[in-house]
């Protein structure tokens, strides 16, 4: 009688042992799915998308930010599913706020082309204006909704930006002066465009004889050559480097 209860209750362990191990690799496969399926997005470009760790193809920058599928992009009324179908993909705003906050160059660049075009027509105080406009709009830049990989570089750049543009604002009447800092902030605005893109279509273009032969690149929204280094004197100096 002994032996049967002994034998009744090992194979009860062994069943709970068994059912233990089933849910165990159940769970487990459930996860390996789950992870494989997860999709994750570009911090600053959060329409690329993609497995973990791969690159953004805008960017090159590791894709970080979980998203999630929205369901309603897989339910059908008549029950069917669709492989022709997108999946919709939402940024989780739980995890970051991207998709709302994302910092821009635009109204950086925007101010500098002001300040350009203020150059070429030999306008101090155009030019001056355009000066304290940039800073403020460098000022009022909220560094939180830059990638935290970024920032640094970000603040470093700006700051120098910043000092320039500011050395313009307080110059007008003294054009040269003001020229020789737009020279400074042209390559801290082509260094922001690389590191963060732009929206609109830009052209670096180069003066070869500005300081002293050693040239100056600028920054310009249009193909046609109108120096801001030289005005009016010669105003068509130059040649566009490349399409930024």
């Amino acid at each position: 009688m002994k032996n049967l209860i002994l034998s009744a209750i090992a194979m009860a362990f062994v069943l709970v042992s068994c059912n233990q191990k089933n849910k165990e690799a159940v769970t487990t496969d459930s996860e390996k799915t789950e992870s494989t399926s997860q999709l994750y997005a570009c911090s600053m470009h959060p329409e690329i998308t993609g497995k973990k760790g791969e690159k953004c193809s805008k960017c090159g920058m590791e894709l970080t930010v979980p998203v999630v599928q929205n369901e309603a992009a897989h339910d059908h009324t008549d029950g069917s599913h669709s492989h022709d179908d997108a999946a919709t993909v939402e940024v989780n705003t739980e995890a970051t706020s991207v998709t709302q906050t994302t910092f821009s160059t635009n109204e950086i660049i925007s101010d500098y082309l002001k300040l350009k075009n203020a150059l070429t027509k030999d306008d101090t105080k155009g030019a001056a204006n355009a000066g304290k406009a940039l800073y403020a709009t460098l000022n009022k830049v909220n560094t939180n909704t830059i990638d935290p990989k970024l920032k640094t570089e970000y603040i470093d750049i700006a700051d120098d930006a910043k000092e320039h543009a500011e050395h313009i604002g307080d110059n007008v009447g003294k054009i040269d002066h003001q020229r020789e800092h737009f020279a400074m902030l042209s390559k801290d605005v082509n260094d922001l465009i690389k590191i963060f893109g732009a929206k609109q279509k830009l052209y670096q273009d180069f003066c070869p004889m500005y300081n002293e032969g050693k040239g100056a690149i600028w920054i310009s929204e249009s193909k046609e050559i109108k120096n801001p280094y030289y005005g009016s004197k010669m105003l068509t100096c130059g040649s566009m480097k490349k399409q930024l």
